[in-house]
C-alpha cells in the first residue's frame, strides 16, 4: 500500500484492504526461502504426527475408548492450528507478507478457536486421567463414550459461538490504518491495536474471556494433578509411583508451556509492559507451535497401550515380509 493510499485510510472511517505482516525482522530477504522451508517441515511434522494419531486410533477398535478419543479431538484441535497459522506463515517467506482484511479476521478467528479448544481439551484430559487414578472403580461408570462425546461436542460448538461474539465485537470498530502487523499471523492482540477507535471496551472484554478461557482450565488441571499425586504417593510400589510421575511429569511441562507464556503474553499487553517485537515473536511461536508439534509424542506414543498396538502391527508386517522372503 502507498503512502498516499494509506493516508487517505487514516482520514476516512473505511476498512483498509488489505494488512501487512511483518513477522521476525532483521532477516535478510536472500534468507527468505529457508525460513519459509523451516516453517514448512515444521508443518510437515506437526501434520504427520496428528494425522498418524487420528488414522491410527480409528483403524484401531481396541483403541476406540474414552482416553483416546480426547486424544482425537486435540490431535484436531492442534492440526487446525498449525494449518491455520503456518501454511500463511510459509507464504510470507515465500511469496508474500500481504493478507486480505477478510484473510485476516479469518485467521484471527481461527487462531482462537483451536486455541480455546486446546485448552479445554487439555482440561478434560486431566478430568480423564483424575478419575482413572483416584476413582478407578468408577472410572467405566463416569466416563463413557456418551459423556465424552457430549463434554466435546459442547467445547467446540460452545467455543464457536463464543468466538463468533468475540470477532465481531472487535470487526465493531473501524480500521482505516495504519496496516502493519507485527506478527506472524493475525491474532487479537496485534490486530485490536490497529483500530482507528477507542478498543478500550474490546480490551478488557477480550481480557476478561482470555483469563477465563486459560485460568478457568489450569486451576482445574492443578487441581488434578496435585489430587493425583497425592494419590500416586500413597502408592506402596516404588515402580508404579516411579511410572505415574513418568507418565506426568511431560504432561505437566507441556500444560506449563501452553498456560504459562500465554498468561504473561496477554497481561503484559494489557498493562502496557512492551516485549520487543521479535522476543514476543518468538515465545508466541514457541507456546502456540511446540505443544502442537510433541503433544502426538507426550500423550499417544508414550502411552503404553498405543506402543503395544503399535509394535503388534510392526512385529506382524516383520512377519508377512519374513514370509514372503522364505517363499520367493
Amino acid at each position: 500500500m502507498s503512502i498516499y493510499t494509506e493516508t487517505l485510510y487514516k482520514n476516512s472511517t473505511a476498512n483498509i484492504p488489505e494488512f501487512v505482516l511483518e513477522g521476525f525482522t532483521g532477516i535478510p530477504d536472500k534468507y527468505y526461502g529457508l525460513v519459509g522451508t523451516f516453517f514448512f517441515f515444521i508443518y510437515l511434522m506437526l501434520a504427520s504426527g496428528n494425522v498418524f494419531i487420528l488414522v491410527f486410533v480409528a483403524s484401531e477398535k481396541s483403541l476406540q475408548k474414552p482416553t483416546y478419543i480426547i486424544f482425537c479431538n486435540l490431535a484436531i484441535s492442534d492440526l487446525g492450528f498449525g494449518t491455520t497459522t503456518l501454511p500463511r506463515i510459509i507464504a510470507k517467506y515465500w511469496m508474500s507478507e500481504i493478507i486480505s482484511f477478510n484473510g485476516c479476521f479469518t485467521q484471527m478467528y481461527f487462531v482462537h478457536y483451536f486455541g480455546t479448544c486446546t485448552s479445554f481439551l487439555m482440561a478434560l484430559m486431566a478430568l480423564d486421567r483424575f478419575v482413572a487414578i483416584c476413582n478407578p472403580l468408577r472410572y467405566p461408570v463416569l466416563i463413557t463414550h456418551t459423556t465424552i462425546a457430549i463434554l466435546c461436542s459442547v467445547l467446540w460448538i460452545g467455543t464457536l459461538l463464543q468466538l463468533g461474539f468475540i470477532t465481531a465485537h472487535i470487526l465493531s470498530v473501524p480500521y482505516c490504518g495504519p496496516n502493519i502487523i507485527r506478527h506472524c499471523y493475525c491474532d487479537h492482540i496485534s490486530v485490536r491495536n490497529l483500530a482507528c477507535a477507542d478498543i478500550t471496551a474490546i480490551k478488557d472484554t477480550s481480557f476478561a474471556i482470555a483469563m477465563t478461557v486459560l485460568w478457568g482450565p489450569l486451576i482445574y488441571i492443578i487441581f488434578s494433578y496435585v489430587a493425583i499425586i497425592i494419590s500416586v504417593m500413597k502408592i506402596s510400589n516404588k515402580d508404579g509411583r516411579y511410572k505415574a510421575f513418568l507418565t506426568c511429569t511431560p504432561q505437566l511441562f507441556i500444560i506449563c508451556l501452553y498456560y504459562l507464556p500465554r498468561t504473561f503474553v496477554y497481561i503484559a499487553f494489557n498493562v502496557g509492559f512492551r516485549v520487543e517485537s521479535n522476543l514476543r515473536n518468538a515465545v508466541v511461536m514457541t507456546y502456540s507451535l511446540f505443544p502442537a508439534l510433541i503433544n502426538p509424542l507426550i500423550y499417544c506414543f508414550r502411552t503404553k497401550e498405543i506402543k503395544d498396538t503399535l509394535m503388534k502391527k510392526l512385529k506382524q508386517r516383520q512377519v508377512r515380509v519374513n514370509r514372503k522372503s522364505i517363499l520367493t
